[in-house]
Protein backbone atom coordinates (compact mmCIF):
# COMPACT_ATOMS: atom_id res chain seq x y z
CA UNK A 1 0.00 0.00 0.00
CA UNK A 2 1.27 3.46 -0.88
CA UNK A 3 0.81 6.11 1.82
CA UNK A 4 2.18 9.63 1.49
CA UNK A 5 0.47 11.55 4.29
CA UNK A 6 -0.83 11.16 7.83
CA UNK A 7 -3.38 13.29 9.65
CA UNK A 8 -3.58 13.27 13.43
CA UNK A 9 -6.21 14.09 15.97
CA UNK A 10 -4.57 15.67 19.05
CA UNK A 11 -6.50 15.37 22.33
CA UNK A 12 -6.43 11.81 23.70
CA UNK A 13 -4.41 10.73 20.69
CA UNK A 14 -1.05 12.33 21.49
CA UNK A 15 -1.72 13.04 25.19
CA UNK A 16 -4.28 12.18 27.88
CA UNK A 17 -6.64 15.13 27.74
CA UNK A 18 -9.09 14.59 30.59
CA UNK A 19 -6.72 15.45 33.47
CA UNK A 20 -5.50 18.50 31.55
CA UNK A 21 -9.03 19.81 31.05
CA UNK A 22 -10.15 19.04 34.59
CA UNK A 23 -7.23 20.97 36.05
CA UNK A 24 -7.62 23.89 33.64
CA UNK A 25 -11.35 24.11 34.31
CA UNK A 26 -11.06 24.08 38.08
CA UNK A 27 -8.00 26.28 38.42
CA UNK A 28 -9.04 29.06 36.04
CA UNK A 29 -12.46 29.23 37.68
CA UNK A 30 -10.95 29.36 41.16
CA UNK A 31 -8.56 32.07 39.98
CA UNK A 32 -11.42 34.17 38.62
CA UNK A 33 -13.37 33.70 41.85
CA UNK A 34 -10.36 35.03 43.74
CA UNK A 35 -10.51 38.15 41.58
CA UNK A 36 -14.26 38.90 41.55
CA UNK A 37 -15.88 36.49 44.03
CA UNK A 38 -18.56 35.12 41.71
CA UNK A 39 -18.47 31.37 42.37
CA UNK A 40 -20.81 31.35 45.38
CA UNK A 41 -23.55 32.74 43.12
CA UNK A 42 -22.50 30.95 39.95
CA UNK A 43 -20.64 27.68 40.68
CA UNK A 44 -18.62 25.91 38.02
CA UNK A 45 -21.54 23.59 37.24
CA UNK A 46 -23.62 26.59 36.20
CA UNK A 47 -20.90 27.77 33.84
CA UNK A 48 -20.77 24.29 32.30
CA UNK A 49 -24.56 24.20 31.93
CA UNK A 50 -24.58 27.57 30.20
CA UNK A 51 -21.94 26.48 27.70
CA UNK A 52 -23.95 23.38 26.83
CA UNK A 53 -27.13 25.41 26.41
CA UNK A 54 -25.33 27.93 24.22
CA UNK A 55 -24.05 25.13 22.01
CA UNK A 56 -27.61 23.89 21.50
CA UNK A 57 -28.84 27.39 20.72
CA UNK A 58 -26.03 28.01 18.22
CA UNK A 59 -25.42 24.66 16.50
CA UNK A 60 -23.02 26.15 13.96
CA UNK A 61 -20.78 27.29 16.82
CA UNK A 62 -21.09 24.07 18.86
CA UNK A 63 -17.50 23.09 18.10
CA UNK A 64 -15.97 26.52 18.70
CA UNK A 65 -15.18 25.90 22.35
CA UNK A 66 -13.33 29.16 22.95
CA UNK A 67 -16.30 31.17 21.66
CA UNK A 68 -18.71 29.12 23.77
CA UNK A 69 -16.62 29.72 26.88
CA UNK A 70 -16.31 33.43 26.25
CA UNK A 71 -19.99 34.00 25.51
CA UNK A 72 -21.24 31.84 28.38
CA UNK A 73 -18.91 33.54 30.83
CA UNK A 74 -19.84 37.00 29.58
CA UNK A 75 -23.59 36.49 29.98
CA UNK A 76 -23.09 34.88 33.39
CA UNK A 77 -21.03 37.82 34.62
CA UNK A 78 -23.69 40.21 33.39
CA UNK A 79 -26.19 38.28 35.48
CA UNK A 80 -23.77 38.58 38.39
CA UNK A 81 -24.04 42.37 38.10
CA UNK A 82 -21.17 43.45 35.87
CA UNK A 83 -21.82 45.87 33.03
CA UNK A 84 -21.04 44.87 29.46
CA UNK A 85 -17.50 46.24 29.53
CA UNK A 86 -16.59 44.55 32.81
CA UNK A 87 -18.24 41.26 31.80
CA UNK A 88 -16.36 41.23 28.49
CA UNK A 89 -13.07 42.11 30.19
CA UNK A 90 -13.26 39.44 32.88
CA UNK A 91 -14.49 36.86 30.40
CA UNK A 92 -11.51 37.50 28.14
CA UNK A 93 -9.06 37.42 31.05
CA UNK A 94 -10.57 34.15 32.28
CA UNK A 95 -10.33 32.57 28.84
CA UNK A 96 -6.69 33.59 28.54
CA UNK A 97 -6.00 32.06 31.94
CA UNK A 98 -7.81 28.87 30.91
CA UNK A 99 -5.82 28.60 27.68
CA UNK A 100 -2.52 28.94 29.53
CA UNK A 101 -3.52 26.02 31.77
CA UNK A 102 -4.99 24.09 28.84
CA UNK A 103 -1.59 24.07 27.14
CA UNK A 104 0.27 22.85 30.24
CA UNK A 105 0.17 19.25 29.07
CA UNK A 106 2.55 16.35 28.68
CA UNK A 107 2.43 14.40 25.42
CA UNK A 108 2.84 10.67 25.72
CA UNK A 109 6.56 9.91 26.20
CA UNK A 110 6.77 8.16 22.83
CA UNK A 111 4.91 10.84 20.85
CA UNK A 112 7.75 13.14 19.84
CA UNK A 113 10.06 10.33 18.77
CA UNK A 114 7.31 8.65 16.76
CA UNK A 115 6.38 11.89 15.02
CA UNK A 116 10.01 12.66 14.23
CA UNK A 117 10.42 9.23 12.66
CA UNK A 118 7.18 9.49 10.69
CA UNK A 119 7.90 13.01 9.45
CA UNK A 120 10.93 11.69 7.58
CA UNK A 121 8.66 9.39 5.54
CA UNK A 122 5.25 11.09 5.38
CA UNK A 123 3.78 14.58 5.31
CA UNK A 124 2.00 15.25 8.61
CA UNK A 125 -0.98 17.44 9.45
CA UNK A 126 -3.27 17.77 12.46
CA UNK A 127 -7.06 18.07 12.67
CA UNK A 128 -8.59 18.86 16.04
CA UNK A 129 -12.03 19.69 17.36
CA UNK A 130 -10.41 21.15 20.46
CA UNK A 131 -9.01 24.60 21.11
CA UNK A 132 -5.41 23.59 21.62
CA UNK A 133 -2.99 25.79 19.67
CA UNK A 134 -0.33 23.44 18.37
CA UNK A 135 2.13 26.31 17.93
CA UNK A 136 2.25 26.61 21.74
CA UNK A 137 3.48 23.02 22.08
CA UNK A 138 6.87 21.42 21.47
CA UNK A 139 5.29 18.92 19.05
CA UNK A 140 4.42 21.68 16.59
CA UNK A 141 7.55 21.38 14.43
CA UNK A 142 6.60 17.87 13.37
CA UNK A 143 3.46 19.09 11.59
CA UNK A 144 2.97 21.19 8.49
CA UNK A 145 -0.26 22.67 9.87
CA UNK A 146 -3.07 22.19 12.35
CA UNK A 147 -6.75 22.65 11.47
CA UNK A 148 -8.99 23.78 14.34
CA UNK A 149 -12.14 22.33 12.86
CA UNK A 150 -14.51 23.80 15.45
CA UNK A 151 -13.30 27.31 14.75
CA UNK A 152 -13.98 26.63 11.06
CA UNK A 153 -17.59 25.90 12.11
CA UNK A 154 -17.07 22.43 10.62
CA UNK A 155 -16.05 20.14 13.49
CA UNK A 156 -15.41 16.48 12.84
CA UNK A 157 -17.23 14.31 11.76
CA UNK A 158 -17.79 16.92 9.04
CA UNK A 159 -15.80 15.86 5.99
CA UNK A 160 -14.49 19.36 5.23
CA UNK A 161 -11.52 19.44 7.62
CA UNK A 162 -10.34 16.05 6.32
CA UNK A 163 -10.65 17.22 2.72
CA UNK A 164 -8.88 20.49 3.52
CA UNK A 165 -6.06 18.62 5.22
CA UNK A 166 -5.55 16.32 2.25
CA UNK A 167 -5.55 19.30 -0.11
CA UNK A 168 -2.77 20.91 1.94
CA UNK A 169 -0.83 17.66 2.08
CA UNK A 170 -1.17 17.04 -1.66
CA UNK A 171 -2.69 13.63 -1.00
CA UNK A 172 -5.89 11.75 -1.75
CA UNK A 173 -7.89 9.43 0.52
CA UNK A 174 -6.24 6.27 -0.79
CA UNK A 175 -2.78 7.60 0.12
CA UNK A 176 -3.69 9.15 3.48
CA UNK A 177 -4.05 7.59 6.92
CA UNK A 178 -5.88 9.36 9.75
CA UNK A 179 -4.97 8.70 13.39
CA UNK A 180 -7.48 9.43 16.13
CA UNK A 181 -9.23 8.16 19.23
CA UNK A 182 -12.88 8.95 18.47
CA UNK A 183 -14.98 6.36 16.71
CA UNK A 184 -17.59 8.93 15.68
CA UNK A 185 -15.35 11.91 14.94
CA UNK A 186 -12.22 10.20 13.60
CA UNK A 187 -12.69 6.61 12.48
CA UNK A 188 -16.08 6.75 10.74
CA UNK A 189 -15.76 10.01 8.79
CA UNK A 190 -12.23 9.24 7.60
CA UNK A 191 -13.25 5.72 6.53
CA UNK A 192 -16.27 7.09 4.65
CA UNK A 193 -13.91 9.24 2.60
CA UNK A 194 -11.82 6.18 1.73
CA UNK A 195 -8.89 7.01 4.00
CA UNK A 196 -7.00 4.41 5.97
CA UNK A 197 -7.60 4.87 9.70
CA UNK A 198 -5.61 4.05 12.81
CA UNK A 199 -8.38 4.14 15.41
CA UNK A 200 -6.91 4.33 18.91
CA UNK A 201 -9.37 2.54 21.17
CA UNK A 202 -8.20 4.25 24.34
CA UNK A 203 -11.01 2.81 26.47
CA UNK A 204 -10.51 -0.73 25.19
CA UNK A 205 -14.20 -1.20 24.54
CA UNK A 206 -13.94 -2.29 20.93
CA UNK A 207 -15.83 -0.89 17.96
CA UNK A 208 -19.50 -0.08 18.63
CA UNK A 209 -20.39 -1.48 15.22
CA UNK A 210 -18.94 -3.40 12.30
CA UNK A 211 -15.36 -2.40 11.55
CA UNK A 212 -15.31 -0.52 8.22
CA UNK A 213 -12.77 -1.46 5.59
CA UNK A 214 -9.49 0.30 6.16
CA UNK A 215 -9.97 0.87 9.90
CA UNK A 216 -7.19 -0.61 12.03
CA UNK A 217 -7.60 -0.81 15.81
CA UNK A 218 -4.76 0.26 18.09
CA UNK A 219 -4.67 0.71 21.85
CA UNK A 220 -2.01 3.46 21.90
CA UNK A 221 -0.18 5.71 19.45
CA UNK A 222 3.04 3.79 20.21
CA UNK A 223 1.63 0.99 18.03
CA UNK A 224 1.38 3.23 14.97
CA UNK A 225 4.85 2.62 13.46
CA UNK A 226 4.30 -1.15 13.44
CA UNK A 227 0.96 -0.67 11.70
CA UNK A 228 2.53 1.52 9.03
CA UNK A 229 5.24 -1.05 8.42
CA UNK A 230 2.55 -3.70 7.90
CA UNK A 231 0.51 -1.49 5.58
CA UNK A 232 3.36 -0.17 3.44
CA UNK A 233 5.66 -3.18 3.59
CA UNK A 234 8.57 -0.84 4.20
CA UNK A 235 10.81 -0.15 7.17
CA UNK A 236 10.48 3.30 8.69
CA UNK A 237 14.00 3.77 10.01
CA UNK A 238 15.86 6.50 8.16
Amino acid sequence: MRLTALTFDLDDTLWANRPVMERAEEEHYAWLDGEIGHAASFPLEEYTRRRMTLGLEHPLRRGDFTWLRHEAMKTMLRDFGHDDHEASHWSQVAIERFLVLRHELNPFPEASGILEELASHFRLGAITNGNVDLTRLALDHHFEFSIAAGEWLAPKPDARPFLAAMARLGSVPSTTLHVGDSWKEDALPAARLGMQVAWIDVKGLGAPGPLPAGVHVLSHVRELPALLIRLTGQALSS
